[in-house]
């Protein structure tokens, strides 16, 4: 049977606040697992961490999703040493370099894939911006090059990186939905046309809440279509700290983030419950 698997950002728990605190590593994770999540997503580049969250994970019955930025095809070797080693769902992708030209990003992708069929660890690649996949006209003529191409979904850099005009026309929302129908695994916040991350629990937010809705309604619907019988879909919560989340004049939150997130999980949680298909 198909299932929901909803994770939790190691990056996402950064408090950043001004009092200078920071949660160790560990209650970090209690907090995580105590909450009913899933899974953790963190970068898989610090092999000490990854050692450390995995002996948590793996004692919890929990799974990771692998984060990594290279900027080169070799880049993602270790990468990959690491979740061979210690495990990952997946390994989710942002490609960091910025190529003028689609023909500049052929050979990488094309060396990146090699090494996911050489490892056998699927590999997704972030729509993000200041990335390979920056721009959302860029990375659909990606998908003409490479019609099997695997995404991560972060749809907010798109929503902004275009700043659609509200009501969002038919035409964007069926450029979002070409990549929904190439994306395996997803992170959530949600955005508004001018900010990258809004606080989902205020009342003036819920039009863009309900548009992120309805895009990770048509992405879930999407995955099932194509995923066997008993895949997993991975949906990691991800609203991030400063300067990601919009801070008051004090310099912190508007809101409790963490709070936020055992929002969204909620939400997600229902609405996969809940989809007619």
């Amino acid at each position: 049977m198909q299932s929901l698997l909803v994770f939790q950002s190691l990056w996402a728990m950064e408090r950043r606040h001004t009092d200078g605190y920071e949660r160790p590593l560990e209650d970090n994770l209690k907090m995580i697992k105590n909450a009913g999540f899933d899974g953790v997503s963190y970068s898989y580049e610090n092999r000490k961490v990854v050692e450390q969250v995995s002996s948590f994970i793996a004692d919890n019955n929990m799974s990771a999703e692998a984060m990594c930025y290279p900027r080169s095809i070799d880049d993602l070797k270790p990468i990959l040493d690491n979740a061979a080693e210690f495990g990952a769902r997946h390994v989710t992708l942002q490609a960091d370099i910025r190529p003028y030209t689609l023909q500049e990003c052929i050979p990488i992708i094309e060396g990146w894939k090699r090494l996911e069929d050489e490892y056998n660890i699927p590999v997704y690649i972030e729509t993000h911006r200041n990335r390979m996949t920056t721009d959302l006209y860029f990375t659909l003529h990606l998908l003409e090059a490479f019609p099997s191409l695997k995404f991560t979904a972060d749809l907010s850099h798109y929503l902004v990186g275009r700043e659609f005009m509200w009501p969002v026309s038919e035409e964007d929302h069926s450029y979002i939905y070409k990549i929904l129908d190439n994306s395996l695994s997803f992170h959530g916040r949600v955005a508004s046309r001018e900010q990258i991350q809004i606080e989902i629990s205020f009342p003036h937010h819920k039009k863009w809440v309900d548009l992120f809705m309805m895009w990770w309604s048509y992405g879930f619907k999407s995955w099932k279509s194509r995923a066997d019988k008993n895949d997993s879909l991975i949906f990691t919560c991800e609203i991030g700290p400063n300067p990601y989340a919009i801070t008051g004049p004090d310099g912190n939150d508007l809101t409790d983030r963490w709070e936020d997130s055992l929002i969204m999980k909620r939400m997600v949680k229902h609405l996969w419950d809940t989809l007619d298909c």
